[in-house]
C-alpha cells in the first residue's frame, strides 16, 4: 500500500470536499497522467486480489480495467491502491484514487452524505455467516452467545448488530481493521463465526487451511448491492464508469464476447450492435471517448458473463453460481439501459 494512504484529510477538509464535490474533470486528469488510479481491497479472491507477482485479478479489478479500456483502449492502464474498509472513502474523497472498486455496498447514507456517487451494481450480494462444521450449527438463529468476527467500517458490522438485536440473541463482536485479520482471527479459533457478504465468505473460505471444514449458513440477512464509486459532481466521469459496466451487460445479452466481437463488428447488420461497437452513431463522443470505446471494453476485458465466470464462477476456487447475478432474461436481475 502506498504510504500516502495514511495521510488522511482532517474532518474540516473532508467536509469541504463533500460540500463542493468533484470540481476538476477526472477524465482530463486521468488522460494527463496516462492511467487510472483504482482503489481496491487488500485481498478478496474473485473480487480484487493480487498474486505473488503483484498481478491483480477479480470482478472489481475488471471494473477498473473496463474503464481503462474505454478511456485509453488499454485495459492495463490502471494502478491499484489496496485499501481497508475504513480508508476507502477518504481515499476517494481526497483525490488519491480516481475510482473505488472494492466490494462496496450502495446504501442511502453513503450515497447522500459522503460526497460520493455510486455507479452501476456489478454484483448483487447479501450478508451471511460462516461457522466450522464441527460446531454443529445449522442456522444463524442458533448463534446465541457466539463470538463473531467482522471488519470495521462496513455495513457488515451494522447488519450483524441489527440481526442479533432483532432476534433477541446475545453475541460478542470481535471487530478488526482488515478483512485478512478477521479471517485469521476466525481461522485461529478466536471466534466461533465469521460474517461478511456471502460472496466474501466463499472467497475467504478458499484461503482457509481446511476450506471443507467450514460451512456458510443458509440465512441471508441483508441486501448488499456492490459496485464502483466515484466523487460527486463530475457527471462525465460517473457516466464513463457506469456505462463501462452497462456495455458489458448489454454485450452478454447480445451474445457478444471477447472472442467474437471483432467478427461481429465487421459483419453485423443490426443497428443496435453497430451503435454499441462504434460503427454507427457518435456514442463515444457523447462521453468524450473514441468511437470504439465499447468495442475495446468487450475485446480487452469481456462481457459481464465472461467476467463473472473467469473470477468467481463455478470453475474457480470461489465457486459461485450466477444466481441473482444472471441476466434478467435468464431469471436474474442484471439489466442495463440500451445504448441508443
Amino acid at each position: 500500500m502506498k504510504s500516502n494512504v495514511g495521510k488522511l484529510l482532517s474532518t474540516a477538509a473532508i467536509a469541504a470536499t463533500i460540500s463542493t464535490g468533484a470540481t476538476a474533470a477526472t477524465l482530463d486528469d486521468v488522460k494527463a497522467k496516462g492511467f487510472i488510479q483504482c482503489g481496491v481491497s487488500q485481498g478478496v479472491p474473485g473480487f480484487s486480489n493480487a498474486d505473488a507477482s503483484g498481478n491483480w485479478t477479480g470482478i472489481d479489478v475488471d471494473a477498473c480495467r473496463a474503464t481503462a479500456a474505454a478511456v485509453f483502449g488499454d485495459a492495463q492502464a490502471v494502478k491499484f491502491t489496496p485499501l481497508s474498509a475504513k480508508e476507502r472513502f477518504t481515499a476517494l474523497q481526497s483525490g488519491e484514487i480516481d475510482m473505488l472498486s472494492r466490494n462496496t455496498t450502495w446504501t442511502y447514507t453513503r450515497d447522500s452524505s459522503l460526497g460520493l456517487d455510486f455507479t452501476a451494481v456489478n454484483f448483487y450480494d447479501g450478508q451471511g455467516f460462516m461457522v466450522r462444521k464441527d460446531l454443529g450449527v445449522e442456522s444463524a438463529l442458533d448463534l446465541d452467545g457466539a463470538t463473531v468476527c467482522t471488519e470495521q467500517g462496513t455495513t457488515t458490522e451494522l447488519n450483524m448488530a441489527d440481526f442479533f438485536r432483532k432476534h433477541k440473541l446475545s453475541y460478542v463482536p470481535v471487530v478488526v481493521q482488515k478483512a485478512d485479520e478477521a479471517v485469521a482471527a476466525y481461522d485461529s479459533g478466536r471466534c466461533d463465526v465469521f460474517t461478511t457478504d456471502k460472496s466474501g465468505l466463499a472467497a475467504q473460505r478458499s484461503k482457509l487451511a481446511e476450506p471443507n471444514a467450514h460451512v456458510i449458513l443458509p440465512e441471508t440477512i441483508s441486501k448488499e448491492p456492490l459496485g464502483p464509486v466515484v466523487r460527486h459532481g463530475d457527471n462525465q466521469w460517473k457516466d464513463i464508469v457506469t456505462w463501462s459496466m452497462f456495455v458489458q451487460v448489454n454485450a452478454e445479452e447480445l451474445g457478444i464476447t471477447s472472442k467474437n466481437v471483432a467478427t461481429i463488428k465487421k459483419e453485423t447488420t443490426d443497428p443496435g450492435i453497430a451503435r454499441l461497437l462504434g460503427t454507427e452513431g457518435d456514442m463515444g463522443a457523447q462521453l468524450g471517448l473514441s468511437a470504439d470505446w465499447a468495442y475495446n471494453i468487450i475485446a480487452l476485458v469481456g462481457n459481464y458473463g465472461e467476467v463473472f465466470e473467469n473470477n468467481v464462477g463455478p470453475a474457480t476456487p470461489v465457486g459461485l453460481p450466477r444466481g441473482i447475478n444472471n441476466l434478467w432474461t435468464e431469471g436474474g436481475v442484471m439489466y442495463a439501459p440500451p445504448v441508443r
